[in-house]
This record gives C-alpha cells, sequence and structure tokens, in this order.
C-alpha cells in the first residue's frame, strides 16, 4: 500500500466558523484518504481504526467505489423514488437473497432505516395486534438521532433532552430475558435491540439471549426487530451479527458498512409483517440509481469467496493484540465479534486521553466510554497495518 505524505493541497481550508457546532473536533483537516489511512491539509498521515464509526467497510475511497461513481453516474442518479430502477431491484434481489427476509426499504442512514422500523412495527400492531404499539428496548441501546429512535435509545444523557420525547419504548437490561417477558403487555408490539450494543462500548448480547428472545418474541405473537446497523455487513465476522446463532428476526435495519462510505441504509422485513399501504413511508433519495449501484458493488465485495476469512482472520490477529496489550498493562480483557471490538481499560478510565494522544502520533481510535477503546478498522484492513497499531497503542499505554 502506497503510505507516503501526499501533496499538500495549494489552497488552505476555510474557517471553521461557518460549521454549526454539534460535536468536538480537534483542529485538523482531512483532505485524502487511501484504504487504512487519513492525510491532513498539513500532509500528515493518520492510521485510522474508526473509519466514520464503521462507516468505511472497505477503507478509505475504495477503487470499487470510484469506478461504480464514474460508470453510474453517467447512466441515471435519481429518477425519485415513484418509479423503479434498474439498481434499485437488482440491490434489493440481492438484499434479499443474503438475508433470507422478503423485502427492503432503501434509505440514506441508520437512523432514517429504524425509523422507518419502529413505523411499520407500530403499523403491524395496528393492525395485527389490536393497536399494540409499545417497542421494547434495552438501556444504553442505540438506534439513532431522530426524536423517535433518539426515544428508542437508551443513552442516560439524553433523558432529558429535546422534551418531549416520543412515547411507546419501556427499557429492560441487556441480556435479562426475565425483564423483557416481565414488560410485555397487551400494548407491546415488538422487542428491538442491536446485537452488539456499539456506542455505549461494545456491549454484546449473549447468543442464549438472543436465541431465547427469538423464542420468547414468537411465543408471545409480537416482533423481534434486530438493528444491525453498526454489526450487519461482514463486520462481526458473519454478514450479519444474528447468523452467528442462527435466528432471523422480523424486521433488520442495516446501515454504516453497507455503502462503505456513501448515504445507504435498509430497512428489511419478512413478507407478512409488510402492511405499508402507498404514502405510509417514503423518502426523498430512497432507492437512487447511484447509492443501489454502490450498495450492489459493497455486498459483491462482501460476498466474495474468501473475504469472511479475511475479516476473521484480521479478528484473531487484533483480539490476540489487543489482550496481550490488556495482560502486558493490566487493564480487564477485550470484548465484542470480528472486527468490532472493545479494549477495557478498567480503572484507569483514561480512554480520552489516550484517544487525543493517539491523535498526536498518528492514529485514530475512539473511546465510546472513559473505560473503553473502541475499534472498527476497514474489514480488509491489512497484517501490517493492526501490527502497527498495537505498536502505537503499546506505548499509549506505557505513558502515565
Amino acid at each position: 500500500m502506497n503510505t507516503q505524505i501526499l501533496e499538500k493541497p495549494t489552497t488552505e481550508p476555510a474557517g471553521f466558523s461557518a460549521l454549526m457546532e454539534v460535536t468536538s473536533r480537534p483542529p485538523i483537516v482531512f483532505t485524502q484518504g487511501r484504504g487504512a489511512w487519513l492525510w491532513d491539509s498539513d500532509g500528515k498521515r493518520y492510521l485510522d481504526f474508526v473509519q466514520g464509526w464503521a462507516v468505511n467497510c472497505l477503507g478509505h475511497c475504495p477503487p470499487t467505489i470510484a469506478s461504480v461513481l464514474v460508470e453510474q453516474s453517467t447512466m441515471l442518479l435519481n429518477c425519485s423514488p415513484a418509479f423503479y430502477n434498474a439498481p434499485m431491484i437488482q440491490y434489493a434481489e440481492a438484499l434479499t437473497s443474503v438475508s433470507g427476509l422478503d423485502r427492503v426499504f432503501l434509505a440514506s442512514s441508520g437512523a432514517e432505516a429504524n425509523e422507518g422500523a419502529i413505523k411499520l412495527a407500530r403499523k403491524w400492531g395496528a393492525v395485527h395486534r389490536g393497536g399494540a404499539f409499545e417497542i421494547i428496548t434495552t438501556d444504553h441501546g442505540f438506534h439513532g438521532r431522530t426524536l423517535a429512535t433518539m426515544s428508542a435509545s437508551g443513552k442516560t444523557a439524553w433523558d432529558a433532552l429535546f422534551e418531549p420525547k416520543v412515547g411507546g419504548f419501556p427499557r429492560v437490561p441487556l441480556n435479562d430475558l426475565d425483564a423483557v417477558e416481565a414488560a410485555i403487555t397487551e400494548k407491546t408490539v415488538a422487542v428491538m435491540l442491536e446485537p452488539i450494543q456499539g456506542e455505549s462500548g461494545v456491549w454484546p448480547a449473549t447468543d442464549e439471549f438472543l436465541i431465547g428472545l427469538r423464542a420468547l418474541t414468537e411465543r408471545h405473537g409480537i416482533l423481534l426487530i434486530l438493528d444491525e446497523i453498526q454489526t450487519g455487513m461482514a463486520r462481526t465476522g458473519k454478514m450479519f451479527c444474528c447468523d452467528h446463532t442462527g435466528i432471523r428476526p422480523d424486521i433488520m435495519t442495516l446501515g454504516k458498512g453497507i455503502g462503505a462510505g456513501t448515504p445507504l441504509a435498509a430497512l428489511l422485513a419478512r413478507e407478512d409483517v409488510c402492511c405499508f399501504e402507498p404514502g405510509d413511508q417514503g423518502g426523498t433519495y430512497g432507492g437512487n440509481a447511484l447509492m443501489a449501484a454502490i450498495g450492489l458493488a459493497v455486498l459483491e465485495k462482501l460476498s466474495a469467496p474468501g473475504f469472511l476469512a479475511q475479516v476473521n482472520a484480521g479478528s484473531r490477529q487484533l483480539w490476540q493484540g489487543l489482550e496481550t496489550l490488556s495482560e502486558k498493562h493490566s487493564l480487564a480483557g477485550v470484548r465484542g465479534k470480528g472486527l468490532l471490538l472493545a479494549l477495557n481499560l478498567g480503572p484507569r478510565s483514561d480512554g480520552a486521553k489516550i484517544v487525543e494522544r493517539g491523535l498526536e502520533n498518528g492514529l485514530l481510535l475512539n473511546a465510546p466510554a472513559p473505560d473503553a477503546l473502541r475499534f472498527m478498522p476497514a474489514l480488509n484492513v491489512n497484517k501490517s497495518e493492526i501490527a502497527e497499531m498495537l505498536a502505537i497503542l503499546d506505548e499509549l499505554l506505557s505513558r502515565d
């Protein structure tokens, strides 16, 4: 891989003040990316183990995406979701084939897909369950930043934000099947959760819990919604995280890696759950030809022979390396699946400081909680890049 410092742009970036301040950003400007690497406007390079929060599944600027963008942009961009287009049909067929579900609604973001899942479940409850509308969710879950998806999430920092929230989302602890059953009432239409809670620090639902939850929802005649926005599309070493248990949800949402860095998401459901009528659901950019063509190309890459084996090989190397660092620095272990892993920092709880120092040393990391570092590299990250990240992290952890 070519990792030299790229030529510095001839014009300096404009000031930051025109942007609405919604997050704390460091005072650097990224200008180019290739694979596992980013370069800023000063030509400094950074090894990226965040990848847009698991978005760039094939790394920065993969040639596959560039070629599809060029080719499709000369044919058709968006003829409106009121019409069919060829990539939309081809991509929907491919997604249903690989997922085992029957219908697809294409969207632009994971939050939009989850919003659609909530609406579909509530419509199904109105039609088939006497007006049931409540969706049981989990403490510390994350489902997006629309008002309804924030309401469905379990981030305590959001509890008093943008009140009044959308009602109808009782929460239970993750991995507590008894708590789920106790929360089910005649108003319950579904249970919604992430197979691995990514934003709260990479906390997996156990296989036993997911299998039991599938049986529980079937017994009570309610829907199981899996938010696979961060865990889907080969991220955990299988195409979908639920494949590790063999269960199939009634509704599944996909995003992030589905578009390999482009704005794409999907809502998938069983045929008998699909009760939207014309006018119930839509979206200006949903199913546009450009994004559908990209999604199809990404899915073909992820489905190629040997790709999942490569993800799992990278996962083993990263897991073993993090375990070694955990033992060396007296930390509290590793958790997660595939290439969605967290290093538990234990009592030192200096995740934010490690991230800051990593940036200074040309390494992009994420601390979803003070006591955890989250690793979401490109799925095609190579051995030398993993080794280099581990070496830098070792040095960072050695500092007081």
